[in-house]
């Protein structure tokens, strides 16, 4: 008899850390990245970022991807850096497959950068979405909900 998909009796897949930023999970059963930035969300955490990703497209399929601000303390990145980093990843991004990034923010400054980036990257394969619930970025990212609260154990990634 077929797995019915439907059935959520099963225990969710542990994600793996992987190698890159603090804090980023690989969910594979859901073809799905997450990243929980701590602390400042500054211009060189985001370019750290940028640079982890680059690599990482180059090396496998795209995956969706998740990130969850609400661990900042602050957000520090500028306007006009953002501007660069969104032309940069939509030129580092042409000709790949499309992919769904998903930001999450219940405060309205990580909030406002995650929608400026979204206005930014409409018309690029990277398919960008603010949200300030859950529930809502997972049926979006067509995954568990509660794969996104990331307070699962993950496994070191070898």
């Amino acid at each position: 008899m077929p797995d019915n998909p439907a059935d959520d009796s099963e225990p969710l897949p542990a994600p793996r850390i992987l190698p890159g930023p603090a804090h980023l999970w690989q969910y594979p059963a859901h073809d799905l990245i997450a990243w929980q930035p701590q602390g400042v969300l500054d211009d060189r955490l985001l370019d750290e970022i940028g640079e982890w990703l680059c690599t990482i497209e180059k090396a496998s399929p795209p995956e969706k991807r998740f990130v969850d601000f609400s661990q900042l303390t602050e957000v520090a990145v500028r306007t006009n850096h953002l501007f660069e980093f969104a032309q940069k990843r939509a030129e580092q991004f042409a000709g790949i497959t499309p992919v769904k990034s998903a930001l999450f923010s219940k405060d309205w400054v990580g909030f406002g950068i995650a929608r400026m980036y979204e206005s930014l990257m409409r018309g690029t394969p990277i398919d960008v979405r603010a949200f300030r619930d859950r529930v809502t970025a997972a049926i979006w990212l067509d995954v568990p909900a509660e794969v996104l609260n990331l307070e699962d154990k993950p496994a070191h990634s070898h």
